[in-house]
This record gives structure tokens, sequence and C-alpha cells, in this order.
């Protein structure tokens, strides 16, 4: 389809002038200030860079992060876990899943999987109203006295590794590591720790257990519940590659393939074809955005966010409405231009982001690579994420850059419609539009104060 640049930003500026006279008929001030974020030294950038969203400060925002393993889901959860005034957990739907998987057949049925979102959907609603106790259920030992060493990674969470949670004797640190939390806390107070979750602001869960976002329609159409949706998506190609390092047993006969240069004749391509075909149908409702998601979904994509980690932050927290403070910009410079090979844990998030984003070109033949590319084509063009034709374009970076689609509008309100032949003129448009905007918007300003 061709595409006519005329035509795409002569539809942007009439797009944007009808939202923004429709906004100033209806508000004498149209753009929200930039609270909380001087401590991150990020309030004159964004204030300058246009319009930012509204704060919620009235209510709890439930924010949940939909995964899959091996797509940075671990980096994103640290976006929230460093945030003071935000409760944290680490996939408890991992309990979920312990305590129900062995009780299934091999083969996942439509019933087995009906039973694991129900129960699923009921633990994430109580722990959203901070009720850990509704967890016990699927600790095992069950917990005494609602006390537990069990808690799946409990290092993870920065509110149960620190005080009043934690409080190890003869321990000055405020914040422990992880890998010290379990040993130096002990045991896990889950009535303390539902008080400290009813302390903060607001309660963010990450979780891979759930394939696709039509899975939480009940939990995002319940009035109790003020539940965002954060769709973390990557590359099915740096999954795949990512999975091949990490998980080297399960994935054996791949490492073989990219070995031996010879597909193996029982090679399990569900372990990739289940992640884009879960992908493809998620994003689809998502970018499609159905009456009861508008103004609760955001996708977004790991390499942009390797890319520019501050910026996509940002937007993250815009979309939210959650200040954004000190503490994640932090947290952000100081774990996304460090050396992986140092970290000791496979879940670690200390990397060099941008680099680890295009990793998996290097890690993958091309044999697999082209495989790979066939059977997720739909969603690699949903994502736009370009096709590598050869040997050579795959190892370059510049011919397998991501191409410019402008996914993270998925935040706005109306439907994206992006043909991928017109991503470059797309993102030309938005600038000029966010141009041109803020000149009329000066004016406005000049004329008020005149």
């Amino acid at each position: 389809m061709q595409c006519s640049w005329k035509a795409v930003l002569l539809l942007a500026l009439a797009s944007i002038a009808i939202q923004y006279t429709a906004i100033r008929t209806f508000t004498a001030k149209s753009f929200h200030t930039c609270p909380g974020l001087a401590e991150a030294g990020l309030a004159e950038r964004l204030c300058e860079e246009g319009p930012t969203f509204a704060y919620n400060l009235s209510r709890k925002t439930h924010i949940l992060i939909l995964a899959t393993t091996r797509s940075g889901s671990s980096f994103v959860g640290q976006l929230f876990n460093q945030h003071l005034d935000v409760f944290y957990l680490f996939e408890p739907l991992y309990h979920v899943q312990n305590t129900l998987i062995p009780r299934f057949t091999q083969g996942k049925s439509p019933a087995d999987r009906r039973v694991m979102l129900g129960a699923s959907r009921d633990l994430l609603r109580s722990l959203y109203d901070c009720d850990l106790y509704f967890l016990e259920n699927y600790i095992k030992p069950p917990p005494v006295n609602h006390t537990t060493d069990r808690i799946f990674r409990r290092g993870a969470s920065r509110v149960l590794c620190s005080r009043p949670v934690c409080d190890p004797p003869g321990s000055g640190d405020l914040v422990l590591e992880e890998g010290d939390c379990v040993r130096k806390c002990g045991l896990l107070n889950l009535t303390v720790a539902a008080e400290a979750c009813r302390e903060r602001s607001h309660v963010a869960i990450k979780t891979v257990r759930v394939p696709e976002v039509n899975d939480l329609r009940a939990l995002v159409e319940d009035p109790r519940l003020n539940l965002k949706v954060i769709q973390l998506v990557r590359d099915p190609r740096g999954i795949l590659a990512s999975r091949s390092e990490t998980f080297r047993d399960t994935y054996r006969l791949w490492r073989l393939w990219y070995g031996t240069g010879r597909k193996p004749y029982n090679l399990d391509v569900t372990q990739l074809t289940t992640v884009c075909e879960d992908f493809s149908n998620s994003v689809s409702t998502g970018l499609m955005r159905p009456p009861w998601l508008k103004g609760k979904y955001m996708l977004v994509r790991y390499e942009d966010l390797a890319r520019n980690p501050m910026k996509k932050t940002e937007e993250i927290y815009g979309f939210l409405g959650i200040p954004l403070d000190g503490h994640v910009a932090r947290w952000i410079q100081n774990n996304t231009q460090g050396d992986p090979t140092l970290g000791k844990h496979k879940y670690g998030t200390v990397r060099n982001s941008a680099a680890t984003a295009e990793k998996w070109r290097f890690r993958l033949s091309y044999d697999i690579v082209a495989f790979a590319q066939n059977a997720c084509q739909r969603v690699l063009a949903q994502l736009g994420y370009k096709m590598a034709a050869s040997e050579e374009e795959l190892k370059n970076p510049s011919s397998v850059a991501m191409l410019s689609v402008c996914l993270s509008l998925v935040a706005a309100p109306g439907p994206v419609m992006a043909d991928k032949s017109c991503g470059f003129l797309i993102d030309l448009g938005v600038h000029l539009v966010q141009y041109y905007l803020g000149v009329i918007v000066g004016r406005s300003e000049r004329g008020k104060g005149s």
C-alpha cells in the first residue's frame, strides 16, 4: 500500500487540531504540570517535550505487567519495584501453577487452562486488595500463623526485604539485596506484609503465567479495581535465543540445530509458535481497543525500552498517571549501562540494555531465524519487526534495525493504524505535530498573559 507523506501529515495535523480545540473548549487549563519529577531531574525536560498525563493521586492504581519468559519482564518489574510508593510482587502466580499443574494431565487441555486462569484471577484480585492471606491456599507447606519461608523469589520485592516487613537483627541496611533477603530476614510475616501493602498508594504485579490480555477481561472490568495492563512484548527471535541460553536442557534440540546445522526431526516447534500466537492474539485485541480495554492497556516493546530506557519509563508512568520518583530514575541509570557478564543470576537486571536487545542476531543461525520468521510472520509484522532476508542482513545491525512504528500510541484514545511502509513518515509527522502544537500553546499562553 502506497502512503503519501502529505496525506499522513495532514491527517495527523487535523486530528491534533480537532482534539486540541475540543480540549480548549471544555477546560481553561489544557496541560498538566510535571509534579514529582524534580527529584529525578526530569521535570524540565518533560514539560519542554509537550503535554503529560494527569497524575492519579486520589485512587490506588493496580498495575499488571503482562509478559512471557525471557522478554525483559524482570527489568520492567524493577521499574515499579524501585518506586517507594508501589507495593510490588514478583510472579505470585507461580504458586498457583506449582500447586495445580501436578494435578493436570500432561497435555494442557482447555479445561486445565480454565482452572488455572480462574484461580489466577481470584488470586490477583485478592492481592490487589492487599489480602495476602489468600495466597496461603497455594503455598506448600501451608504457612503457620501467617508466616512462611516459601514465597517465590521474595528477594525480588523491595518491600518484602526492607523494614518493617524485614528487620534483621544487627543490620543497618534499609534494603537487602535479593541474595541476602531470605537468609537475613527469616520467615515472612504475611500480616505485616499486608499492612505494608495497604500503606502504599499502588500495587504492581508481574506475571508470565497469563497467556493473553483477553484472559484478564474480568479483572479489567471489575469496578473494585483500577487495573491497568502493561503488555511487554519482545522480538520472538530474541526470546528464542535467550531461552536457549537460559533453559539449556529444555531447549536442547534448538541448541543442537545451531551446533550441527541440521534441524532435529523431533523439534518441539510449539516452544516458539505458542509465544507468537499468544502475542498475536493479545496484541490484536489491544490495538483494536475494545470498550472494556480503553485507557487500561499499554503495549511496550522491549527493544524500545532497551534503547531509550528513561524515555520509555517516563511514558509508562505517564500512562499510569503516577509520578516518577528519583529512586526509579537512579536505578535506571545504574542498571542499563552495566556489564551483564558480571551478574550472577540468570534473572538479573544489570545489563547494557541497548546491546542486549540485538544480541540474538549472533546467537542464532540464519536457518533458525528464517524458520522463526516463517512461523511468526504475522506477529513480526504486527509489532513492526523487520525480517532478515540473508545471513548478511542478520549480522548487520543497521539492516535488521526495528521499524519505527509508533506502538506507544496505544495509550492514547482512538484506533492505531500504521502501515509499515509509512513508519518513517508517521514518525516525521508526529514530531512536526508536536512542534506545531507547541507553537499554538505558546501563543495561547502569551495571549492570556497580555
